[in-house]
This record gives structure tokens, sequence and C-alpha cells, in this order.
């Protein structure tokens, strides 16, 4: 309050208690009472399963999964159904004041090319990536490996060199992949230097299923690392509820980025992360991922409430394994640890790309609130309609519907 924020060519330049001289007669944005803030990153987000947000949420993961979600996922064949679900899930995402996501789809590299020109026209930072799945999936979800391999590399190869939205690879989790798939996504990774998102160790079944995945492999992060997958780009791992130690060291050695998604594991009831203990403790990075349609909304601002709700629940139950988040852990992860697998996102610092939001109707008039208490309020109660600016690289943005 009582600053002034700097903003030129898309980029905060400078932070000034009073207006710079050089700027003296251009008529600054006065923001009253509102609470200027970084965009949000989620790096978790299913954009094919949007339509079944909040639906099924009684049942257990892979019921879930087999129940809802591949049949759901499997109607991406449909290029109109692909268009329009695209379309509201974007916009529910720019709603929320998330302009930076890692994203996955489905097997339908159609659908996926519509996707990435989608959210490359509205102007958000994005990683996209075509699903892989060979085995142990439905018949109506399955491709062959062979196909899966083609498909995967022409979505890469058409989609490089973009400055915003970026190709990664997705093998959905090591269950549903075959080695020679996994390899072959290796040599694809080196051939176009693309990153991986993926799911880790999300349950204790999946994390008994990577260690008989194939012999010779040790964990679930080995696999990727023996594949050839964690060299050539950002390294985005969902959940990663069940490490092993030896998935902690991979993670710390490639500088992988984990993705505590708090609302998806409480209704499916895979676990709850260690968050507080991986961050300081175990040295490992950790942002929020709305998980949709495993989380019922891809507001990220709610899943840093959820997140230091988690976390006491944890502490409470394994009070000898360390303490709880603390809201300002929360945001950061929601924006300054997502922002890092970005271009200079998550931070209002100068150097940082001006992705902001204004945010205002926090406070009763009796009883005023200080910046942080409006940001904290706004994370647990608050909704869209409480993001009364949007600004994407020092634009402000203006949404329909």
């Amino acid at each position: 309050e009582g600053e002034y924020l700097i903003v030129r060519d898309g980029f905060v330049e400078d932070i000034s208690p009073v207006l710079p001289e050089k700027y003296t007669g251009i008529t600054p944005v006065e923001l009253g009472r509102g609470v200027l803030i970084p965009a949000f990153s989620d790096l978790h987000i299913h954009a094919s399963q949007y339509a079944q947000r909040g639906i099924g949420m009684d049942r257990l993961l892979f019921d879930w999964l087999d129940t809802y979600t591949f049949p759901q996922e499997a109607r991406f064949a449909d290029p109109e159904y692909a268009r329009a679900m695209y379309d509201a899930v974007t916009l529910a995402m720019l709603k929320c004041g998330t302009f930076h996501a890692s994203i996955f789809t489905t097997i339908h590299r159609a659908a996926c090319d519509y996707l990435f020109e989608r959210v490359s026209s509205l102007g958000m930072q994005a990683y996209i990536g075509k699903v892989n799945m060979d085995r142990s999936s439905p018949d109506f979800l399955r491709e062959s490996t062979a196909e899966s391999l083609a498909e995967t590399e022409a979505f890469v190869s058409s989609h490089m060199g973009g400055p915003r939205v970026k190709p990664i690879l997705t093998p959905r989790f090591a269950p549903t992949c075959s080695e020679p798939l996994m390899k072959g996504l290796g040599e694809i990774a080196a051939r176009y230097h693309v990153g991986l998102q993926t799911h880790l160790v999300e349950s204790p079944a999946e994390a008994e299923a990577a260690k008989n995945w194939a012999p010779g492999y040790a964990c679930d992060a080995q696999i990727y690392e023996k594949c050839g997958l964690l060299d050539h780009g950002p390294v985005i791992f969902a959940h990663v509820i069940f490490p092993e130690e030896r998935d902690l060291e991979i993670i710390r050695e490639y500088g992988a980025v984990t993705v505590h998604c708090p609302e998806a594991t409480t209704n499916i009831i895979a676990g709850i992360m260690k968050a507080e203990r991986l961050m300081s403790i175990e040295n490992v990075p950790i942002a929020l991922g709305s998980d949709v349609g495993g989380g019922s909304s891809p507001a990220v601002y709610r899943q840093a409430a959820l997140a230091v709700q988690l976390s006491k629940q944890r502490e409470f139950y394994f009070p000898e394994e360390s303490g709880h988040l603390t809201f300002a852990q929360a945001f950061g992860m929601a924006t300054l640890t997502g922002g890092s697998v970005f271009d200079r996102t998550g931070s209002l610092a100068p150097g940082y790309r001006f992705d902001a939001l204004v945010l205002d109707g926090l406070e009763d008039p009796a009883a005023p609130l200080t910046p942080l208490e409006r940001l904290e309020r706004f994370c647990y109660c608050g909704s869209d309609a409480n993001i009364v600016k949007r600004y994407i690289d020092g634009n402000e943005i203006v949404l329909e519907g």
C-alpha cells in the first residue's frame, strides 16, 4: 500500500515508495484497497477431465478412473466435444487467475493440437502433453506402442519453438506405459529437448506397480531416469505421496518440481503429501495443482488453503514428522514455485513478467484487514468475483462469458 510498481514492456521494472521523476505526467493506475498479487500457476491439471469435476467423488482412485475418467477421456476422439470442453476449461482457468499451467490432455492428437492453439491464443504460458497409454488401460483408450510414439513425435515436432506454450512428454504413469514406450519417449526427449510430466508414487498400488514394472528398476522415479526422460527439459512429478529415498534423490538430482494436489488426493483418498517435510527437510520444491477433475475446481488459490489444512492434519496424526505449512509457504507454492518452470513468472519483483491479479471486496466495512489478511481470506473463502483486474504481460485482459 502507498507504493508504485513500475511496469515497462510487460515486465516489472521497479517498486518505489514515490513515483520516479522520469514518469512524471503519466497517470498511475490506482488500486485503492485492492491487493496486487502474481497470477497463479497450476502445475497439474487434466483439462480433459473438466466435465467430470465434482462427480464420482465417493469412489477410490482406480474405481474412479475406470468408472468416470477413462470413458470421459475417450470422448475426446470427437473434435467438436474436445473444442467445447477445452474452450470451457481454459476460460475457467483465466477466471480463476491461472495464467500458467502444465496440462494433461488425452491420447487424441487432434484434440491436443486444438488445446495447444487455444492456449496460445489466450496469451497463457503452458506445457501441454499428449498422454501415452499402451497397456493396463481400457481397449477404447489404449494405443499400440508404435502408434503412441508416432503420434507423440508428430505432436511434439509440430509445436516446437513457441515462446509461451511448449509441448511436454506425458506418459500417464508407469502402469499404463510399457518399457519400449518409455524408452522411445526418452529418444523423443533427446531429439527435441522436451521435458516430462507424469504422476509419481500417487498411491501405494502405483508405488508397488512401479517396482514390478520391469526388471532393473528400484523405484518409480528411476523408471523415468533410466529411460532418458529427465535430462532434456522441465520435470514435473505430480503427487509424490509415497516416495522412497531413491525417488527423492532423483528428484533433487534432476531439479524436478513436485506438485501437491490437496483437494484431489482428498477426494480420491490417495493420501496426504508430506509437504512441509519435503520442503524443509528433504529440500524438494513443491508447487500446487488443481488436478481437475480429481479436484472440483481449477482455482489454485483454493489449493493453497487446502494445503495448509492438510498439512495440519498430517502434523496432528504424525507429530514426529515435522511441522505444518504456513500460509506464506502455500502461497509461494501457488505462485513462485509453480512459476519457476515458466519464463520469469510467479513474482512481482523487478525482472519478472507482469502477470498479475488485483483482488478486492474481501473486507467488512467495520473491520479493515491488512493486505496479507485480505489475501488469506481470498484463498479460503473468496471467488473469481474477487479478482477485479487481470494482467498478462502488462496488458489488462477482459474475459468474455
